[in-house]
C-alpha cells in the first residue's frame, strides 16, 4: 500500500513537471483597472531582452516605463511596479491576466485589473475618423468639495485619438492618453502609482465640463475653456524664505544614518541644489531622471545636490529602502538623506524657515556664500512638452548664474 502510494505521487510529480507553466506572451497587452465603477484602461509592451528575460514596458502616449521585476509562482505572477511601492498580482490564463493593482503603503488598497494579449489602443481602436475636434490649451478649474485648483490643460488629436496633460502649482498630470468618442473626451493614465482617469464634454458655450478620477475613492469635477494665453503663477514665488532668514538648515540622516548638514564641508563653496521629493511620486521620478544625468554631466563645476525623502511612513527602514531602489533603478550619484513623510503639514514643520512645503518636488537653490538664491515649486515634466522645455532652459540659466 505504502509502495502504490509513493509511485502515485512519483507520477503526480512527473506530471507536474511535464506541465509546460504559463507564459506571458511578447507583444501588445490592455489593460483595465476598476476604480470607483469606471474602467480605466492603459497598454503595455511585453519584450525579450538579449539574454531571453522578459520585460515589461508600461506605455503612456510618449512614455515607456521599464518593469523588470517580475516573479512567477505557478500560474500566478506579480510585477513590480518601477520604483514605486506598488504591485500587480495576476493570474495568467492564456492571453489573459487577472488579479489586483495593489499599493503595499496604503491599507486595503486593492484595485481589480486584468488584461489581454493582443490589443493595443485605449478606450477605443484609432479609427481616423473626423470627430470633435479638442485640441488646444485651455484655462481649467478643478473642484473638490469647496476647494478649488486651477490649472493649464493641453491637448492635441488625431483622428479620435488624443494625447494632453494638466499643469499645476504643484505638478502636472504627466502623459494622458486616449480617444474621443462621439462627443466626448477620455484620457488616462498608469504610471505604476498613479490611476487617472478623464471625461469631458463640451457645451453649447464650447467650455469643457468634466470629471476626474483617482484611485479607490478621489473625484474632482473640472470646467475648461480654451485660452492661448492661460497660465499659472511664477512657480519662483509660491515658496519662500520666511522673514529673517536667508538660508535653510537641516539635520537629517542619509541611508547610511550618517547626519548630514547642508553646511558640511563637502557644500561649502559650491552651488547646493536640494531637492524636496518622494519615491511614491511620479513627478519626483521625473525630475529625478532629469537631475541624475546632469548632476553626472555638471558636478565638476562645483555643484552638489541632496535629496530630502518624504516617503509614505514614518519608518527609517522602509524610507531607506525606497531612496535605495530609486538610486539604483534610476543610475543616481547625488546625496540623498530621510527627511520625514509626505504629509505636507509635518515636512513643513522639519523645515520650518519656508512658508511651507506646498508641493512634491520642490527644488531649493543655494549660492556659493551658502544663501537661498530661487525656490521653484512644483515640475513639470517631459510630458509638458514646451513647459519642460522651458524649465530645463530656467534651470540650465540659474544654475550658470550662481557659478560665476
Amino acid at each position: 500500500m505504502r509502495l502504490l502510494s509513493i509511485i502515485t505521487i512519483a507520477i503526480v510529480l512527473v506530471i507536474s513537471s511535464c506541465t509546460p507553466k504559463p507564459e506571458l506572451k511578447t507583444g501588445s497587452w490592455r489593460g483595465l483597472i476598476e476604480e470607483q465603477g469606471k474602467k480605466l484602461p492603459f497598454t503595455f509592451d511585453v519584450v525579450t531582452d538579449s539574454s531571453g528575460k522578459k520585460n515589461i514596458y508600461l506605455k503612456n502616449a510618449g512614455e515607456k516605463i521599464l518593469l523588470d521585476e517580475i516573479i512567477y509562482d505557478g500560474d500566478s505572477m506579480i510585477i513590480t511596479l518601477h520604483i514605486f511601492d506598488s504591485e500587480l498580482k495576476a493570474k495568467l490564463l492564456n492571453d489573459h491576466l487577472t488579479g489586483f493593482f495593489i499599493k503595499n503603503y496604503e491599507k486595503d488598497y486593492r484595485l481589480p485589473f486584468r488584461a489581454s494579449f493582443g490589443e493595443d489602443f485605449r478606450f477605443v481602436k484609432n479609427n481616423g475618423e473626423g470627430v470633435r475636434d479638442f485640441s488646444g490649451k485651455y484655462s481649467a478649474t478643478f473642484i473638490h468639495k469647496s476647494d478649488t485648483t486651477l490649472a493649464v490643460g493641453i491637448f492635441k488629436q488625431n483622428g479620435n485619438h488624443a494625447e494632453g496633460t494638466f499643469l499645476t502649482t504643484t505638478g502636472d498630470y504627466r502623459y494622458l492618453e486616449g480617444n474621443v468618442i462621439h462627443d466626448t473626451l477620455r484620457l488616462s493614465t498608469f504610471d505604476g502609482n498613479h490611476a487617472y482617469l478623464f471625461s469631458a464634454v463640451e457645451k453649447d458655450d464650447h467650455t469643457l465640463q468634466g470629471d476626474y478620477w483617482s484611485g479607490k475613492s478621489w473625484h474632482e469635477t473640472w470646467t475648461a475653456v480654451k485660452n492661448d494665453s492661460a497660465a499659472l503663477p511664477d512657480a519662483g514665488s509660491l515658496t519662500h524664505l520666511k522673514e529673517g532668514y536667508d538660508r535653510i538648515d537641516f539635520s537629517f540622516p542619509d541611508v547610511a544614518g550618517k547626519i548630514i548638514h547642508p553646511t558640511d564641508e563637502k557644500y561649502k563653496n559650491k552651488v547646493l541644489i536640494v531637492q524636496l521629493f518622494g519615491t511614491w511620486c511620479p513627478n519626483c521620478m521625473d525630475e529625478t531622471k532629469f537631475l541624475a544625468p546632469w548632476y553626472k554631466q555638471n558636478k565638476k563645476r562645483g555643484i552638489e545636490i541632496i535629496g530630502l525623502a518624504y516617503e509614505r511612513k514614518n519608518d527609517f527602514d522602509y524610507a531607506r529602502g525606497r531612496v535605495q531602489k530609486m538610486k539604483t533603478k534610476l543610475s543616481v550619484e547625488y546625496d540623498f538623506v530621510i527627511a520625514g513623510t509626505s504629509d505636507k503639514a509635518k515636512a513643513s514643520e522639519t523645515l520650518p524657515m519656508l512658508n511651507g512645503v506646498m508641493a512634491f518636488p520642490t527644488t531649493i537653490f543655494i549660492g556659493k556664500d551658502g544663501k537661498v538664491k530661487k525656490i521653484h515649486t512644483g515640475f513639470s515634466g517631459p510630458g509638458t512638452g514646451v513647459y519642460y522645455d522651458r524649465f530645463i532652459q530656467d534651470f540650465n540659466e540659474t544654475v550658470n548664474e550662481l557659478l560665476k
